[in-house]
Parts: structure tokens; sequence; C-alpha cells
């Protein structure tokens, strides 16, 4: 007996790529494809007809000068409903990020020196060991002055002097490249988690560069590193509330009071990830900044995961399998978060993904809800949605898992690990070098969409997605200017110390 012919590959003979690609053109075009043949038959039905027909056909349509002034007064009405009752557009004029001085670097070999004479515990300095072996970060990243004398010296006026540095810094860049004097000053937000002096850093602001006495200040402080964009949330909020004004962000977080020297492995991680860091973000409503913005500001959504014992453990856990330890990311942590994404997901989907992914979307949660609850859930493909990714340079573990939750290539996550290696966690200001870095490519067209995300304690996932108005050039100047050409940089693995 002969055997059974083998049946055709159809996996491989048709390439579901583009079926795929043809199914998206078709639905987020489908409202073009179905009025295309409507306007068609009605331009066709006008042709074949005469001109004295069409004339009889416009005279038929008799209006009179009262239908007239009626129709015009609720066209002007809707107008101006709709034109005072819409959001005031949001524009990001420009940021600076600070560059830490090479003074302040902290290579591998000087940490652990560092670390084993101010630590006696021999099973915590190999913690940090292997957390920084493990971390992502490179040889250039850089802690305040307090953090290089033996020991540590986090006194107040050491941390003071860290804000001085890192925030005047950045808004003397920021005033020198907008051109905007402290006086226009109209509203100031300033977020830093950990450090929450009195006078308040805000204070310290105002104080610093004269501003209004009529300024509209905030200080937050407590929030972890997704503060920055709570803090662009609030900004905006205040934005639409008050009209033609200039907001003035301060995103950092000071490193000198919260050096840990005792034996929690969650506290001590903190000492081997976080670095110096701090942004300044000019937002204004005015329609004539427009021009010269960088970006708009689309959508913001904030979601904040009830807080349980599990975000409060070690973040990372031991691995002792068949003859071999390691360090991991915690589970637990790794739950949370993923449950923050997932709410921070659903919010934003319908706001931002193509119709296309939006069905496969809803099709797919419908037959997990009706017929089969064992179904994996549809992962919308948000690259549809967004040519840049700035992702919270946190950890690298915290990369890797958003990188394949989103199923991310790996020029998406780059910002975010580049900016990791270069300058560490640096805490709520990471998403504005990790856009530093891509505008420092020369990546940012006009017409881009950019998504950034936040993680933070509690557990917070916040994210932004900004809309570029003009083709951004390479800056000249910036925390990248010196050292992008080296990047991007192969990162191993394990980096061993």
């Amino acid at each position: 007996m002969s055997s059974r012919a083998p049946l055709p590959q159809f996996s491989s003979s048709v390439k579901l790529k583009y079926v795929k690609l043809g199914y998206q053109y078709l639905v987020n075009n489908l409202l073009t494809f179905l009025l295309v043949p409507v306007m068609f038959a009605v331009t066709l039905e006008v042709v074949r007809r005469e001109p004295e027909e069409l004339l009889a056909l416009w005279q038929a349509l008799h209006f009179d000068l009262i239908q007239i002034l009626c129709s015009l007064f609720v066209i002007v009405f809707a107008g101006t409903v709709y034109f005072m009752s819409r959001p005031r557009p949001v524009y990001l004029v420009d940021y600076a990020c600070f560059k830490p001085p090479a003074s302040c670097r902290v290579p591998f070999s000087t940490f652990m020196e560092h670390t084993r004479l101010i630590n006696s515990d021999e099973k915590s300095v190999q913690f940090q060991m292997r957390i920084l072996e493990r971390s992502g970060l490179g040889e250039e990243t850089c802690l305040p002055p307090a953090n290089h004398y033996i020991p540590p010296r986090p006194t107040m006026e050491a941390s003071r002097a860290e804000a001085q540095l890192v925030i005047f810094s950045a808004i003397d860049d920021l005033l020198r490249k907008t051109g905007l004097k402290p006086k226009d000053i109209d509203i100031l937000v300033v977020n830093c988690s950990l450090f929450s002096p009195t006078p308040s850093l805000s204070a310290m602001i105002i104080n610093k560069y004269k501003l209004r006495s009529n300024v509209r200040s905030f200080n937050l402080s407590g929030m972890g590193c997704s503060a920055g964009l709570i803090s662009v949330d609030l900004a905006r909020d205040l934005l639409q509330a008050h009209a033609s004004s200039n907001a003035l962000v301060i995103s950092t977080e000071i490193i000198t009071p919260n050096f840990y020297s005792g034996h929690q492995r969650s506290m001590l991680l903190p000492n081997c990830l976080f670095r110096m860091g701090a942004a300044a973000i000019l937002l204004s409503n005015r329609r004539r900044d427009a021009r010269r913005a960088k970006y708009r500001l689309v959508h913001v959504v904030r979601t904040h995961k009830g807080a349980d014992d599990r975000a409060y453990r070690c973040v990372y856990e031991e691995e002792d399998g068949e003859g071999h330890s390691g360090i991991s990311l915690s589970k637990d942590l790794m739950a949370i978060a993923g449950d923050a994404l997932k709410a921070n997901i659903t919010t934003i989907g319908p706001l931002v993904l193509p119709m296309s992914e939006q069905v496969l979307f809803f099709l797919t949660l419908v037959g997990r809800k009706v017929l089969n609850t064992k179904w994996k859930p549809y992962i919308p493909d948000f690259k549809q949605a967004f040519e840049h990714f700035c992702i919270h340079a946190g950890g690298r573990a915290v990369i890797d898992e958003l990188q394949k939750n989103l199923e991310l290539s790996e020029e998406h996550v780059e910002a975010s690990r580049m900016t990791l290696h270069r300058f560490g966690n640096t805490s709520s200001s990471s998403l504005w070098y990790e856009l530093n870095y891509i505008e420092s490519k020369g990546r940012m067209r006009r017409g881009d969409r950019v998504w950034q995300i936040g993680f933070g304690s509690g557990f917070k996932c916040n994210s932004a997605v900004w809309k570029c108005l003009r083709t951004v050039n390479p800056p000249v100047d910036g925390p990248w200017a010196d050292c992008i050409h080296r990047y991007p940089v192969n990162i191993p693995e394990i980096v061993k110390l």
C-alpha cells in the first residue's frame, strides 16, 4: 500500500506575517473602505444627471432667511461650546538632564573596596557584589560627594548640597536652552521621594531663582520612581485650570541621606543601583509655544495597585539550585509589578491602540470568559501604537520582564539598558535620560509617538504618551554629548568582580 502524501505545510508556505498585516490594514481603514464606494456611487449619479436636473434639484431645496440664520446660530454655538470645553493642549517645550562630574564616578573596584571597609558582615558584602555583577550598570555611574567618604556622611548639610548641585545644574541648562526668565514661571512642581526637608526643595528653588511671590509651588515626596510622571500629571491638571501658563517640573532623587550600612538585603539594594540624577522639564499651554515645542502631551495614566506585604520583601531572592546559587528578581515583586502594568495597559490600550488590536483583544477576552478560560490572554502589539519606548531603568530584570511581556525588540529597550549602564538607576529622572538618548541617536522624527513607563513603590505603574511635533536634531550638549558615539555597548549577563 502506498503511503498517503503528506499535507502541505501551510504555516511555512503562507506568510502569516503578511496575513496579519493585511488584517491590520483592513480593520484600521475599515471606515475608508466603506465610504469610498458610497462616494463613488454619489459621484457617478451626479455625473449622469443633466445640468437642468441638478438645477431643478437645487431649487427644490428652498431655504428661507430664518432657516439660514437659525442654522448659522446652531453651528456657531456648537463650535463655541466645543472649543471652550476641550482640554488645553500641553506642550513640552524642552527639558534638561543633570550630568554628574567625573569626580563623582564610582567604578566597580572603588564601590566594592568602600563596601568592605564600611560593612563588616561578609555575607552582606557578597550579596552587594552579586547584585552589582548582574545589575547592568557600567563603570561610569556616579555617587554624590558625601558617599565617597569612609564612612559616608549622610548629613542634612551634605544632602542639601547634593540637591543644590543636581537641581540647580538642570534648571540652569533648561533656562539657557529655552531662554525662559525665572519670573515667567507660573507653576513649580518638584518630586523627590526620600529627602523632604524643611524648608522644602521647592522653596529652595524659589529662593535661588527669585521666582514670583504668587508662583504655585508643589513638593511631592514618598512616591518612588514613578513620581516623575505623577508630577507631569499634576502639572497638566494645573495647566488646564490656568490659561497661558508655564510649568517647571523637577524630577530627582537625593542619594546622600539614604545610604544604608546595615545587613538587611532589601535595604542594601539601593546602595548598589541608585545613582545621581535630575531632570528639569518645561511645560506650557500657550499655543504660540507649539512652534518651538518638542512634544505634545497626549495621555497620562496613573495606576496604583494596593500595597501588600509582598511589596516590602527583599526585591531580590536567592536561587539555590543544583550546585549553584545566584540572585534573581523576586517572583512576588514581579507579580505585583505585573498586576500594576496590566491595569495600566487596560486603561491606556483603548486610548492608543489601533482598531485591529482592540478587536483582537476584545475577541480574546470574550473567548476566555465564554468559551475557554484557559485561553492564553492576547497581549496587544504596542509597537503599532508607539515608535519609541522609555521604560524606567530601575534594574536589568525589570527591563527584561517588560521586554518579554510587551514583545519588544532590543532596539525598543536600548535606551533603557544604555541609561542604566551609563547613569545607573536615577529614579524618576531616568525616563528623561532615556528620551535624551533617543534624541542623541537622531531617531526622533516628527509625528513619532513615545511611551514613558514608570514603576514606583506601592506598587505604582504610571505612563505618559508624547507626540513629537518636529524632527529633533541630535543635541550638541547634554548628558550623552561626550559618549553617545560609544553606545550601544554590549552588556554581559555577569561582570565578574
